[in-house]
């Protein structure tokens, strides 16, 4: 069980089909095959631990990725966007390594010992050039296909290990092998470094299915890829859903290639949604909740439940719209209490989830999974009677007031429900008397202006008085990283400390 045989099952099954690239202009599947081969010699003749790729998406990111499972050493894409420091300190601790790079990364990492740093041209120009090895790739499913390092959001980041076996089992599970029409192409706009985008390699790769990539995300240019190329189907994080909405709502048309739209990786605004659901009605759409240590996505809300839930009159089945759907097939959830049992249907709790491509194993430190094959997420959440997964974000984020639990993302509904607001965050911070105070920071929609006392009252109507914000502050935009994920940290230090500009 190694990654490389998800690519020969495709090189042996479709191989002229493309694979990578523009209609017509990229490489085949067979040519994918041969140019991992090719690189996978060069990975093994320079006798490393680990291959990483400090870069924007190309091709060189899906050569590199099976170029490295055949020469049977991790993975490693590193954020691009870390500061020369920060970098140097991972590409140290990923060393010795050959690292694929741009000409920005190689002048901040080139110089250091064991880092055989090579630049994408070179890399696709000479190194990925020659005929393929013979098939002696290792298949032992225990070995380290990926090491993905978290966004340090809450601390610095550590490396999730994912391992051959857990990717595999979950392409496997979850995708059709040749189950992509010919005319299929995926939109990859999301950075190497999300598992989403490993993911989706994976995924296109063993459907068959066209990856087109993007280097950077902008909505502009996503909508021109998406028309030129008839993407087909397309992944991305929140923040990228808005402004593709924004975008659309400006220039006009739609997207009619568009067959299937997933989105994750955060909080999904309920207007931006039903906005996207009215501009594009042809695309299937799909709320997919996963994590880096769990292989990516372990619960889906589908199409239908989506076309169903946004027609619905029923509260309790609109409200399916905030759900991240059910969990898949060969997945395991359960809610469980601080002490680690499960809590009754409705209860809110930690999201703890089992099954083969759960991994729960960080690089240095012991693995987090119980021996019975749970892994507790430090999400929180709630599972209905119906088996939808509520996500209410990460439990380190709950409000602590006058001992009474607070789930942030409750009082961010509200807020969001608001005509005026258009982006919202709530957040602890610290109070003599209770403890931890509520605090949000919200966005006006464009030409709103916001009325504080207002929208404390209406967040009180709604809700106990307990959970009204005592303080409302606004912003032209809230701080997220480029994965999506909401930086509270940021925002609770700037309002702990008001002497501290906003950032």
């Amino acid at each position: 069980m190694n990654l490389m045989m998800l690519l020969e099952m495709a090189s042996s099954g479709f191989g002229e089909r493309a694979a990578i690239g523009s209609r017509g202009q990229g490489l085949t599947y067979e040519q994918l095959f041969r140019r991992s081969g090719a690189v996978a010699t060069h990975f093994r003749e320079a006798n490393i631990d680990r291959v990483s790729l400090v870069d924007v998406n190309s091709e060189a990111l899906p050569i590199a990725l099976f170029g490295s499972a055949w020469a049977g050493v991790p993975f490693v894409p590193l954020n691009y966007r870390l500061t020369a420091t920060e970098l140097r300190r991972l590409a140290a601790e990923v060393a010795p390594s050959v690292t694929v790079c741009d000409h920005d990364a190689l002048s901040a990492i080139g110089d250091l010992e064991g880092v055989r740093a090579v630049v994408r041209p070179d890399f696709l120009s000479q190194w990925a050039d020659g005929g393929a090895p013979d098939h002696d790739w290792n298949v032992d499913p225990d070995e380290i296909a990926i090491l993905l390092y978290t966004s340090g959001t809450t601390g610095a980041p550590k490396a999730a290990v994912l391992r051959h076996k857990h990717l595999v089992s979950y392409i496997i599970g979850s995708v059709e092998f040749m189950g992509a029409a010919e005319d299929e192409a995926t939109l990859i706009s999301v950075p190497p470094y999300h598992v989403a985008a490993m993911a989706a390699i994976l995924s296109s790769v063993y459907a068959g299915r066209r990856i087109v990539q993007l280097p950077n995300f902008d909505a502009a240019d996503w909508v021109e890829l998406v028309r030129a190329e008839r993407v087909t189907h397309a992944m991305v994080v929140p923040t990228m859903l808005a402004r593709i909405v924004d975008h659309l709502d400006g220039v006009g048309g739609g997207l009619p290639s568009l067959r299937a739209l997933s989105y994750g990786g955060g909080k999904m605004a309920a207007p931006v949604l039903a906005r996207a659901l009215e501009l594009l009605p042809e695309a299937n759409f799909a709320n997919a909740y996963g994590l880096t240590e769990t292989s990516s996505t372990v619960a889906v809300l589908g199409p239908e439940e989506h076309r169903e839930a946004h027609r619905s009159e029923d509260p309790a089945i609109r409200a399916r719209l905030g759900s991240a759907g059910r969990p898949l097939p060969a997945i395991e959830v359960e809610i469980r209490d601080e002490a680690g049992q499960p809590v009754p249907t409705g209860a809110s709790g930690e999201i703890w989830v089992r099954g083969e491509q759960v991994s729960g194993e960080y690089l240095g430190r012991n693995s987090r999974v119980t021996p019975d094959g749970w892994f507790p997420t430090n999400d929180g959440g709630s599972l209905d009677s119906d088996g939808y997964l509520y996500v209410e974000g990460r439990i380190d984020d709950v409000i602590v007031r006058g001992g009474e639990n607070i789930s942030p993302g409750e009082i961010e509904d509200v807020l969001l429900s608001h005509p005026s607001i258009t982006d919202a965050a709530a957040v602890g911070i610290p109070d003599e008397q209770w403890g931890e105070a509520v605090a949000a920071v919200v966005v006006a929609a464009p030409g709103q202006t916001v009325d504080i006392a207002e929208l404390q009252a209406f967040v009180k109507a709604r809700m106990r008085s307990s959970r009204t914000p005592d303080r409302i502050e606004t912003r032209d935009e809230l701080p997220y990283n480029d994965t999506g994920k909401l930086l509270r940290r940021l925002l609770r230090d700037e309002l702990a400390d008001p002497s501290r500009k906003p950032g």
